[in-house]
């Protein structure tokens, strides 16, 4: 009973330490942050005295996160030099310890970022943040100097999105950059970006940004809302906030867009969107976003509208094969086939003499093989990554059908479904379509074609029933939408795109007033 109650009493003591002000006292406020930070190696402090008389100062932050030229030339440095500002006649003069604070900050201290702080808590997590404070004896203030400076990877090219034609920077893992290079493409009042914390133990730095005029309020409410309701240990990438905050997390569908690209963000925001970024990840999530949304590429919009149009068209077809090929032949292989044509069934059967596996069998060990070579190619080196899975498949399908194990008009189904799957532009569109290409295969083998329409069925039927901040997953498809349908399927002329994507709650659909592109009597040399 005693041992408990030692503890609880050492819990209330450790909570009001974080909760409770700080002390005028200096020398208490060192051994509250000394006790607090017990073990961290990193924790730096530097003590000195400046002014007539004396007055002790206190300077703490931690190694690695902090710019010490800054703590040392515009902080430290400009206190010693400008010494004579703090003087009195009067030994004890209460004045004089009471302006101390507003001379550094507003008189002495050279730096962007100042301002004041009243407790502990927020001492640790500025000084964990980067941040230096600066503490004073008999001052129950201290001040908080933006000293942030850590090693940062450079903007560099996107890895998972390339395109042609574009911009070719991609984002960080550092959030100010990221920020930056979303304000740098939208120079408007209107683009609000909203910071949170979020994690217990990380704090993680979060921002929500979107266009105040453009997107739904209620819309931008409900996603700051349910942000500020996570409560987890650690969020550390934005994935985590995805499963956090959907509305269907048992779904395997995925209900907002990962993407590393600024101009897809902005382009995004634009048409009514929110988007979360968080600290320490390169990948924002949009939402909320439609599942018909996934066909779309970034360099549809900076290439003409009539190839991008056909380019759309053929990465819907490829979406379609590489989910029902695989399953579609070996249904015609296992129960139909009188549907395959006469030289074609000939030609298969006599490829197929001597293997020892149904249709099903084999191509369901050649998909696990495949995903395993995809699977191999992405977690090793770079160097050696493609190579291995290239080689890999190569020799294993050669290898496979000198043995007679499999069937060559089966590796080449195989091998077309996995390249179609490569076509889709968003990854996690392409996660889907792995896994529900496995769900087909198996509808397949046991009922053939009719298996394939009521997997099929039930999952047009499942899509349908998502919904997401109040958007259906598979709008404008399904409720339909004549002028939204055609922005999916084809790309839209500029001169002919007036209106953004209709959200329920937005006040301002259009983008621009229609007119129409310049025709050929307008052109200068008739005007000549």
């Amino acid at each position: 009973m005693s041992i408990s109650n030692n503890k609880s009493s050492q819990k209330s003591i450790a909570d009001n330490n974080k909760s409770a002000s700080i002390s005028p006292e200096l020398n208490k406020n060192q051994e509250i942050l000394a006790q607090r930070l017990a073990g961290c190696s990193d924790f730096m402090q530097r003590e000195f005295f400046f002014g007539s008389p004396p007055a002790k100062a206190l300077v703490v932050f931690f190694e690695g996160l902090v710019d010490k030229r800054q703590i040392e030339n515009n902080l430290i440095k400009s206190i010693f030099m400008n010494c004579n500002i703090f003087s009195s006649k009067e030994q004890n003069s209460e004045t004089y310890h009471a302006g101390l604070l507003n001379n550094l900050k507003n008189r002495v201290l050279a730096l962007a970022e100042v301002k004041n702080i009243d407790n502990y808590e927020d001492i640790i997590f500025h000084i964990f943040s980067g941040d230096t404070v600066l503490l004073l004896d008999k001052c129950t203030d201290g001040l908080v100097i933006g000293t942030r400076s850590w090693a940062a990877r450079a903007v560099s090219m996107s890895e998972n999105e390339t395109t042609v034609f574009g911009p070719k920077e991609s984002f960080t893992e550092t959030l100010t950059f990221n920020t930056a290079m979303l304000r740098r493409r939208l120079k408007s009042s209107s683009f609000k970006i909203e910071k949170l914390t979020i994690g217990r133990i990380s704090k993680t730095s979060t921002c929500l940004c979107y266009i105040e005029n453009i997107a739904p309020p209620a819309m931008v409410s409900d996603i700051r809302d349910r942000l500020s309701q996570i409560d987890i240990d650690a969020i550390l990438d934005t994935g985590y906030l995805e499963e956090l905050i959907t509305e269907e997390p048992y779904s395997i569908f995925s209900q907002a867009m990962h993407t590393e690209r600024p101009d897809r963000v902005c382009g995004n925001l634009l048409e009514g969107k929110a988007c979360i970024m968080i600290d320490g990840s390169p990948m924002v999530l949009v939402l909320p976003v439609t599942f018909p949304q996934f066909a779309n590429a970034p360099d549809d919009y900076y290439i003409n509208y009539i190839p991008a149009t056909l380019f759309r068209f053929l990465r819907i077809a490829a979406f379609g094969a590489s989910l029902l090929m695989t399953a579609v032949f070996v249904s015609l292989l296992t129960y139909h086939h009188e549907m395959i044509p006469t030289p074609l069934l000939l030609t298969i059967i006599s490829a197929r003499q001597g293997v020892p596996f149904p249709a099903f069998v084999e191509a369901l060990l050649l998909e696990i093989t495949f995903e395993l070579l995809r699977e191999a190619g992405l977690r090793l080196p770079n160097a050696i990554g493609p190579a291995v899975s290239i080689v890999g498949a190569l020799i294993i399908g050669d290898a496979a059908v000198q043995a007679g194990l499999v069937s060559t008009p089966m590796v080449v189904v195989i091998a077309f479904s996995g390249i179609t799957s490569f076509v889709i532009p968003n990854y996690n569109a392409g996660i889907i379509t792995r896994v529900m290409r496995f769900v087909f295969l198996i509808a397949a083998g046991l009922l053939g074609l009719l298996g394939i329409m009521i997997a099929l069925i039930l999952l047009i039927t499942r899509m349908a029933s998502i919904s997401f901040f109040g958007v259906p997953y598979l709008s404008p498809v399904a409720p339909f939408n004549r002028q939204q349908i055609f922005d999916i399927l084809t790309r839209r002329p500029w001169f002919n795109n007036t209106l953004r994507p209709w959200q329920e709650g937005m006040k301002n659909q259009k983008r621009y007033e229609q007119r129409q592109p310049p025709s050929a009597g307008n052109k200068r040399g008739t005007n000549q």
